[in-house]
């Protein structure tokens, strides 16, 4: 999961009308509490330690609103602090990836590029339970200038210094669940709500209906707060920042690319077209 980046301060009207309508502009402390269909219990919370075998998870993830088959690839557009276009390129690859918790991670590619220049690079592990909850298990990230790696700050891995393992996306989402997402003390201690299960999202790659809608904040940021949109069958679609940098990341393009590929530096093939 890439660390968040600051975001100018441009959102869209129709940004703001989504949250309105959903009833979500207001400030982190509004997550709605459970509705007695979920519990919050089930979910890791903070960094509170949680009965989790890591033997049982497996890197075959198909969860329905981010299934990872090997070779899959999202093309986002996202905006930076100058109110220039960034693009993220997200690609599952056939490699995995033994962690310190002993759990085996599925490897996820996050490449972030700037007018084709390599500004932030992140090897995401991810492993998903028998429930079908996708669990994240760290990242290996380093963010780039003029082709030099300026900083690995934001790397971390479940089971070394403290580190533990969260929720990206329960098995069977219900509104009102909350759950950790990382935890890395002083680090990263990131956290999401469940807010709606049956929202639109209109970005350039289609429109997409009945989605996952959460909140993500952070104990250590308590200014950032973001919504994310993801569709069934697809993922992540599109991220709104509302505070802590506001900003929009929406998906242009999402397909398979050769096996393989997503592991050489610099191979973004599907995104190309965007630059």
């Amino acid at each position: 999961m890439r660390t968040r980046r600051t975001v100018g301060p441009v959102v869209a009207a129709g940004t703001l009308l989504l949250l309105a309508g959903c009833g979500l502009a207001g400030g982190p402390d509004e997550t709605p509490s459970a509705d007695g269909s979920s519990s919050a219990a089930a979910l890791p919370q903070g960094g509170e330690p949680f009965d989790l075998d890591p033997a049982s998870l497996t890197t075959e993830i198909d969860n329905e609103y981010w299934p990872m088959e090997p070779g899959t690839q999202w093309v986002y557009r996202e905006t930076d602090e100058q109110g220039h276009e960034l693009r993220v390129v997200v690609t599952v690859t056939s490699e995995t990836k033994d962690i310190a918790n002993g759990a085996t991670a599925r490897v996820v590619r996050d490449t972030v590029t700037r007018q084709g220049d390599v500004v932030e690079d992140t090897f995401d592990w991810y492993a998903q339970d028998a429930d079908g909850t996708i669990w994240y298990l760290g990242e290996d990230t380093a963010e780039f200038e003029n082709g030099k790696v300026t900083t690995t700050e934001g790397s971390f891995e479940a089971g070394r210094d403290g580190a533990l393992a969260g929720v990206i996306v329960p098995g069977d989402p219900a509104v009102g669940q909350a759950y950790r997402q990382e935890f890395y003390p002083g680090q990263a201690e990131d956290n999401g709500a469940v807010l709606s299960l049956d929202e639109q999202a209109e970005v350039p790659a289609a429109h997409y209906d009945r989605a996952l809608l959460t909140k993500d904040t952070s104990t250590i940021e308590p200014d950032v707060l973001e919504y994310k949109l993801y569709a069934p069958g697809v993922g992540p679609v599109l991220t709104l920042g509302v505070s802590g940098g506001a900003g929009r990341e929406e998906l242009l393009e999402v397909g398979m690319i050769p096996a393989g590929v997503a592991t050489a530096a610099g191979t973004t093939p599907l995104g190309e077209r965007y630059d």
